[in-house]
């Protein structure tokens, strides 16, 4: 029985609320960086609205800092946030042709690594009003985190600062398990990755290139080796509504 798009929303919310919940706790220590760079706890919580990349909104509030060039901000954050080129190219291959443009761009502005990760998940095509019920619930969460970290979050023990930066990883680990349980083929990408990043961090070769370049590099050549090896069957594919 086909869903309602109530039912494809509710699903949305539920699949959003531990993406929320991890958003706030990472976001609080956003908050902190924020602080730091001299701003004020609403425009941190306006940068974390408009920009939905933790890596790419330390690097922005690092860079406010240091004083650094609007030039040399571009740079890093184009460098910092060009795996969501590679998530955008993915994720489009599960939209509809009968998706307006509005709910296209709806879905490319909340392409992160969980909200991807739940909607590459889906089965056949993308719902968008899937997006919007996890959306509603994910990005609250990284807005009001950010701003109450700026206001509170020098409050906190640095022990309690540290655990909550590092659970979004745990969060993340959440997304890939699931499927992993269930598919050799992906348990077996996501080790290989593992090993992968292990290797490009231990070669000298790789010493000169940054984190965010070996992780593009890394994606890209193991998943075009798995899209050739192991192709995904396309013939039976839901409609989006």
């Amino acid at each position: 029985m086909k869903e309602t798009k109530l039912q494809v929303y509710k699903r949305g919310i539920q699949d959003g609320i531990p993406i929320g919940l991890g958003y706030f706790a990472v976001a609080f220590t956003l908050g902190i960086a924020a602080k730091n760079a001299g701003m004020t706890a609403f425009q941190a919580m306006i940068t974390s609205a408009l920009l939905n990349a933790s890596a790419g909104e330390f690097v922005g509030f690092t860079l406010i800092a240091a004083n650094a060039s609007y030039l040399e901000m571009i740079v890093m954050e184009a460098v910092a946030n060009a795996r969501y080129l590679l998530m955008s190219c993915a994720l489009s291959q599960k939209i509809s042709k009968e998706t307006s443009i509005w709910n296209r761009l709806f879905i490319g502005f909340y392409v992160t690594d969980e909200i991807f990760g739940v909607e590459i998940a889906q089965d056949g095509y993308l719902n968008p009003i899937y997006t919007y019920g996890v959306a509603s619930m994910a990005a609250p969460g990284w807005a009001f985190g950010t701003f109450l970290g700026v206001l509170f979050g020098n409050i906190l023990p640095l022990r309690l600062s540290s655990a909550l930066s590092v659970a979004l990883y745990g969060m993340f680990a959440a997304v890939f398990i699931p499927p992993a349980k269930t598919n050799k083929v992906v348990a077996g990408l996501i080790g290989i990755s593992f090993l992968c990043s292990f290797i490009s961090q231990k070669l000298s070769c790789f010493a000169g290139i940054s984190s965010g370049i070996k992780i593009i590099l890394l994606t890209v050549v193991i998943s075009l080796g798995a899209a050739i090896l192991f192709p995904v069957d396309t013939k039976e594919k839901g409609e989006a509504s």
